[in-house]
């Protein structure tokens, strides 16, 4: 692994950023259906939160403002991991490149856990 990738995998805000481009090139290959359309923008609102979310965090003006939005960058990976589940439902053919999304979404989901817990103790 090159210096730059590895850096970056440890950079988290550049990590959720990237997590957030890959959800929408993902989004843009899922056919267009009537049950699609609304998962897809689902996926895509919550997919690009989390890299906002977590922006936010790290601009937080108190602790507890910093542990309330790593809860929301939390929540918003739960919630992607639940829309790509429907999105497969939907649409099988995605199956795999769905499921690289979905083990990034959870390591996201424990390294914010961690952080969060991490504040609990804290206080």
């Amino acid at each position: 692994m090159d210096k730059n990738k590895k850096r970056n995998r440890y950079d988290l805000e550049e990590r959720t950023a990237k997590f957030g481009e890959e959800i929408i090139k993902f989004s843009k290959k899922i056919p267009k259906t009537t049950e699609s359309v609304p998962v897809i923008s689902q996926l895509v609102k919550a997919g690009t939160s989390i890299g906002a979310n977590y922006c936010e965090a790290t601009e937080a003006e108190s602790k507890r403002d910093f542990s309330h939005k790593i809860s929301i960058s939390k929540k918003e990976v739960k919630e992607v991991k639940h829309w790509l589940r429907m999105i497969v439902a939907s649409e099988p053919k995605s199956k795999e490149e769905a499921r690289e999304l979905w083990s990034e979404a959870h390591e996201l989901n424990l390294i914010f856990g961690k952080i969060r817990r991490s504040c609990d103790k804290r206080k």
